[in-house]
């Protein structure tokens, strides 16, 4: 799973979240730092108003929370998501001794991002793709 900043950094620099079931999520909030929620029809379930989206929370959970408007939620992709939302940009990923490689090509240029989690690697390409995207 992507660290809770650069999922922050995604969000920031224009990335939009659709949310469907299986997609996990935080809630902006200090006291539910470490609360990883997932989108479910049993459990959050997403709805969609004129006004925006909300993800509201069925049946009984640990605390009260009936909805939380997705602006108000930190989107964590899973490694899968970020491939695909790398499209024709992802060129490979690679093991390089415990180290993950994804190479993408970005305005024709080979680019390599490198992490120990291929979440990350992965994640830092799509955010460079994304700032690019923006300019």
């Amino acid at each position: 799973m992507i660290s809770t900043e650069l999922a922050a950094r995604l969000r920031d620099a224009g990335l939009v979240w659709k949310p469907v079931d299986g997609d996990r999520f935080q809630i902006d909030s200090p006291q539910l730092t470490d609360q990883v929620f997932t989108v479910s029809a049993l459990v959050v379930e997403t709805h969609h108003y004129d006004t925006g989206t909300v993800l509201g929370f069925n049946g009984t959970t640990e605390w009260a929370l009936d909805s939380v408007d997705i602006d108000d939620t930190l989107w964590l992709p899973r490694e899968d998501q970020l491939r695909e939302l790398l499209g024709g940009t992802f060129r490979s990923l690679r093991d390089d001794g415990g180290t993950f490689v994804v190479e993408v090509e970005l305005l024709g240029r080979p680019r390599t991002f490198t992490d120990p989690d291929p979440s990350q690697a992965y994640g830092e390409a799509l955010l460079a793709l994304v700032e690019l995207s923006a300019d």
